[in-house]
Parts: C-alpha cells; sequence; structure tokens
C-alpha cells in the first residue's frame, strides 16, 4: 500500500503525506494515517466516507485532469466491467496483474476473487463518495473505481525528434489507425474499442486529439486504452513511421460520393483486397474540422459509398466500417 502514496506525493511534501487518509470521524482509517504504518501491511482494507478527505479530491483529480494524470502516471478507471477487462486482458497475456494500484468498492460490496492481490490496496467507499469519485448521478451502476498506472504500451513522442527511437514494446506495424485532431472522447474511445476488436497494431494521436484516458473516453473504450499500444506525436513522427515501415498512407474521408473519381477512391471488397498484403495507416480526422492539410496532401483519401443524402457518417461509425474492411487478412 506505500506506493499508493506515489502519485500523491508529485503533489504534495512527504510531511503532508499523513493527510491522505485520516482516522476516526474524518471518513478514513487510522491505518492510513501515515507512512509508517503504510508500510506495515502490504494488502490494507480501509473505508472512506467523507468527499472532504484529500485522497478522494486527489482521485477525483485525476479523473479530470490529463495534466495531472500523465505527471502522476495514474488513471482513474470507472466501472467494475472496464477494470475486469483490462485484468483478463493482462492475465491471458500472462502480464502481472500489477496495474491496479488502488480499487474503490461501493459499501456491502465484496472483493471480487479476481482482485485477491498483495499489491492491490482495497478501500470501502460510501455511495456519498462514489457519486463523487466516479461523476456519475446514480451510483446504482456503479460498484467499483480503480486507480490504474498508465500502461507502457502508451508512448508520447511530442518531446521527441523526428527520428525517436520507438519503446522496445513497440513491433513491426500491419494496420496503424490515426487520428486527426478528434477531440470527442466518446468517438476517440469507441475507435480505440474497435481497433482493438479488429486486431489493429496501433493508434496514433496526433495533436488536438482527446486524452486515452479521458473519463469519457475511458467509458466509451471499455478498457482498450490499456489493452492496444498508442502513441502520441505529430506529424514529422508519423511520416518516419510510415516511411521506415513503407506503409500506404490512407485517410477517410467523410462526404458522401455515390461513385468514385480521380480524387476519391470508394470502400469495397475489391480495394481492401488490393491491400490485404501493404501494411496501412489510415487517417481519420474530426467531424467539425475534418482532415487535416498535411493528411489531405499525403494520403490517398477513400470514401464509403453511401445511398441517400445523408452528408457523412459520424467518424467512429465510419471508422468501424474503415477497420473491419481494413482489417488483417488472416483475421477476416
Amino acid at each position: 500500500m506505500a506506493s499508493l502514496l506515489q502519485p500523491l506525493l508529485c503533489v504534495t511534501a512527504p510531511a503532508d503525506a499523513g493527510r491522505y487518509c485520516t482516522g476516526g470521524d474524518n471518513g478514513g482509517s487510522n491505518e492510513l494515517s501515515s507512512p509508517e504504518g503504510l508500510r506495515k501491511k502490504k494488502l490494507t482494507t480501509t473505508r472512506l466516507s467523507s468527499t472532504s478527505n484529500p485522497f478522494v479530491k486527489h482521485c477525483v483529480k485525476l479523473r479530470l485532469s490529463s495534466s495531472y494524470r500523465r505527471s502522476c502516471g495514474y488513471a482513474l478507471v470507472v466501472g467494475l466491467i472496464p477494470i475486469t477487462e483490462v485484468c483478463r486482458f493482462q492475465e491471458l497475456n500472462n502480464e502481472e496483474l500489477s496495474s491496479i494500484e488502488c480499487l474503490l468498492l461501493l459499501d456491502g460490496m465484496e472483493r471480487p476473487e479476481l482482485f485477491n492481490l498483495p499489491s492491490t490496496s482495497i478501500v470501502h467507499v460510501s455511495p456519498h463518495v462514489m457519486k463523487k469519485l466516479s461523476g456519475v448521478q446514480s451510483v446504482d451502476s456503479t460498484e467499483a473505481v480503480a486507480i490504474m498506472k498508465i500502461p507502457r504500451s502508451f508512448f508520447d513522442m511530442l518531446g521527441e525528434h523526428k527520428e525517436a527511437v520507438y519503446p522496445s514494446w513497440f513491433r513491426l506495424p500491419n494496420r496503424i489507425l490515426v487520428l486527426d485532431g478528434i477531440q470527442d472522447p466518446g468517438n476517440v474511445g469507441t475507435l480505440l474499442r474497435s481497433s482493438l476488436a479488429f486486431k489493429w497494431d496501433l493508434v496514433f494521436l496526433l495533436p488536438g486529439c482527446c486524452d486515452p484516458f479521458n473519463e469519457k473516453a475511458l467509458r466509451a473504450a471499455r478498457g482498450a486504452s490499456f489493452q492496444i499500444p498508442i502513441i502520441s506525436g505529430n506529424w514529422l513522427h508519423l511520416e518516419a513511421l510510415a516511411s521506415r515501415f513503407q506503409m500506404k498512407m490512407l485517410a477517410g474521408h467523410p462526404d458522401n460520393y455515390a461513385e468514385a473519381s480521380s480524387q476519391i477512391s470508394l470502400l469495397s471488397a475489391k480495394l481492401a483486397k488490393s491491400l490485404a498484403n501493404r501494411p496501412i495507416c489510415l487517417v481519420l480526422g474530426s467531424e467539425g474540422h475534418g482532415l487535416s492539410p498535411e493528411a489531405l496532401q499525403s494520403c490517398e483519401l477513400v470514401g464509403i459509398p453511401m445511398a441517400g443524402m445523408f452528408e457523412s457518417l459520424n467518424v467512429s461509425v465510419a471508422g468501424g466500417i474503415f477497420l473491419y474492411m481494413l482489417q488483417p487478412e488472416k483475421y477476416r
């Protein structure tokens, strides 16, 4: 449990560490009153009933602030289903289930068997605190919240040079989804989930994209943010990546085209088959601003044929169609 204090110590002096959970009537446990008390037991069960507790405020800030999440290296995941999906993914990949730093359970809920780990701290909270932690008006469907380490499969290249060294887990990519300034967290989360479902290798986030560990993005991704590799970078990084692995650059054009033109190819089984053995980067732009000038200049444009007079599809819907049609041939 001592490691639970680490994200707090990054913004608070060590002398204040004991303040993060207070005993008695303040809604905490005496076992959390000092760092020495934390080191005595690796696995500690306690209870929080006050929304003014500094540890509760720390959790809420993890949920709301992207910069705070990055500085601490943790994210707040709301809901038992996405938490469980991440743990099962780690289990299937023979990874150590160490991503959960602290599991906060609603009063009366028993600890799930999957989380009987010495490294995971368990805290029970009142409905009032759970409502504050989750940001959800009703706690009827919110039984658990977890502080989870941002995975090593997330890599931020924004401070690196063009020829940045890719992380050790980076493998030869065959299919990369590129999100070009997509700000809506629901769309980002849904696209991460679809990418994982259709066995794409990587999601690349260009500047202007929503943080994949944003609370709404996490809710839509249902655990995919912790499972699929994600790189955050700029166009220079992306061009270097595409050149290095000789990837074909495609961009999904949002407009409704009844037929192909010299500028726009139509998505079809024939087109997908012709690309089956080629590494692909697929760029999707936001609904508000569309594709960036760099994407329009660098990519072959592909549209989805649609009947009727619809102007365009929601980007997560269009993305799902592209991801399915262009998924690696061995998974079709």
